[in-house]
């Protein structure tokens, strides 16, 4: 079986170093954007750049906060949606970086919400017709409640991390969706949930 090949965009991350790891563990070959070459195409683009800021619409961050969101969410994910025009091959998969948080009012990081918001309707958008991804491609969102990341523990060293979705899971799912395993229809909205250790990905209604 020819090796896959693959772009993480947002790599240096916590996600995106799990997710570069893993791929490269299953033999797939991981790219910098600049080292494109041509007309070579990719099976999948996983974007996993982000970030959190908090704030509410009385905060004085909250203009700055907000800027950030958008720069760390919505044009990654937008400049993600550009290069699968550009380099994904007819069936590959563009996966987004959601947020649970994001279906309902996030009062008190309102930002984050509204960016996190804003990737969920691109991901719906790329899913409908015309969108300009491939033929066959599918746009998937995930939606998770709170990453395991070191950065996490060590800001809320008392949280229930058991409670936390697992950076393998992640990569793992991404592997199997690429593969075309259970991978959700274009445009969904995928949130994952975890209890106890145990994650599970669900769909959003």
């Amino acid at each position: 079986m020819a090796a896959g090949r693959v772009i993480v965009y947002g790599g240096r991350g916590a996600l995106g170093s799990t997710c570069v790891r893993h791929f490269r563990s299953k033999g797939w070959v991981t790219a910098d954007v600049a080292q494109l070459l041509g007309d070579q195409k990719v099976d999948a683009i996983l974007c996993v750049a982000g970030g959190w800021a908090g704030g509410k619409c009385s905060s004085k961050d909250l203009y700055k906060n907000t800027d950030l969101m958008w720069k760390q969410s919505v044009w990654t994910s937008t400049i993600s949606s550009r290069l699968a025009a550009l380099h994904l091959k007819p069936g590959g998969l563009l996966t987004l970086a959601g947020a649970k948080a994001a279906l309902s009012g996030t009062g008190g990081m309102v930002g984050y919400g509204m960016a996190k918001a804003a990737v969920h309707q691109l991901c719906q958008s790329l899913g409908a017709e015309n969108s300009g991804i491939p033929s066959g491609a599918a746009a998937v969102a995930i939606l998770p409640v709170t990453l395991d990341t070191p950065m996490n523990r060590k800001s809320m060293p008392d949280a229930d991390y058991s409670s936390w979705t697992p950076l393998e899971y992640i990569a793992e799912l991404f592997f199997n969706w690429a593969t075309g395993v259970n991978r959700p229809a274009s445009g969904s909205l995928m949130q994952l949930l975890t209890s106890g250790g145990e994650t599970q990905a669900m769909a959003a209604m």
